[in-house]
């Protein structure tokens, strides 16, 4: 199943090229008092809700995609958890470009661990990157994004999967310079989640998807999953030696080489086999 927010935060099934309705299945989340969790209820309770999502999209009228704005798929997660530098080829194009390090250390996964980027960078595939500090480099990098479905903590890499939601594509746009990633890597509209959540049981193998992105009909970068140092299984493990992952919360699993600059005007197209493709603009 494809799920979206879109609009004014209404929740749709995609089917093809319409989406489907199903806002209604909403009423059956507990409205929340404060203090608020900490994680996205609607994730956490989707398996409840499949039945009922199946039922209202099978009966709502279809609304062609290209006329909504889509949302973030994931309205409120509590972590963005980032891995760097983990394609092989990526860390190499890092390491031979001054432009790219700016002198700061540069280690493989296994030593440079992970990284948190801030929930309010988080946008849909509708809104525009917004750039800023445009006198520096301002990069393109396209990643498989997991969401994760159930609460976990040091996870054993066999059993991860079973602790995913959903996959999205991500872009994870980057300034460069010596500070640390977290900062360059957090303005608002800096995190893009889309288009939509592809639910776990229709991407069973997240370790064999080709992706690549476009910018301006260009193509810059294409991959392979099975290039990951770290797959998914491993990522989940990793960091939930160090984090409790709850429901909602966004893995982005990292970037291959051909990584480089946008500018205002640009549109980038990044496209994940099993999820879809989505085209956001720069500005």
């Amino acid at each position: 199943m494809k799920i979206c927010r879109f609009n004014d935060a209404r929740l749709g099934v995609v089917k093809g090229e319409s989406v489907f309705d199903v806002s209604e299945a909403l009423d059956a989340l507990r409205p929340a008092s404060y203090p608020f969790p900490r994680h996205d209820v609607l994730i956490e309770n989707l398996p409840l809700m499949r039945a009922r999502l199946e039922e209202l999209s099978a009966r709502a009228s279809p609304i062609a995609l290209g006329s909504v704005r889509l949302l973030s798929p994931v309205a409120n997660p509590g972590k963005i958890v980032a891995a760097p530098v983990n394609y092989t080829r990526h860390l190499e194009e890092v390491l031979a470009q001054k432009q790219l390090h700016h002198g700061n250390l540069i280690n493989e996964i296994h030593k440079a661990g992970l990284f948190l980027k801030a929930t309010s960078s988080l946008v849909g595939a509708s809104s525009p990157v917004t750039l800023v500090h445009t006198d520096r480099r301002n990069d393109h990098e396209v990643e498989l994004a997991v969401v994760i479905g159930q609460r976990c903590r040091n996870v054993h890499r066999d059993q991860a999967l079973r602790h995913v939601a959903g996959y999205a594509i991500g872009l994870d746009i980057t300034i460069r310079g010596p500070e640390e990633r977290s900062l360059r890597k957090s303005p608002d509209s800096y995190t893009v989640l889309g288009p939509w959540l592809t639910t776990s049981d229709e991407l069973t193998d997240p370790g064999q998807l080709d992706f690549s992105i476009h910018v301006d009909g260009e193509l810059r970068q294409q991959a392979n999953t099975s290039e990951l140092i770290l797959g998914v299984p491993e990522l989940i493990e990793f960091a939930s030696s160090f984090y409790t992952l709850e429901p909602g919360d966004i893995i982005l699993t990292g970037t291959p080489q051909g990584v480089g600059p946008i500018v205002p005007g640009n549109r980038m197209l990044a496209a994940i086999q099993g999820i879809g493709s989505m085209e956001v603009a720069v500005q």
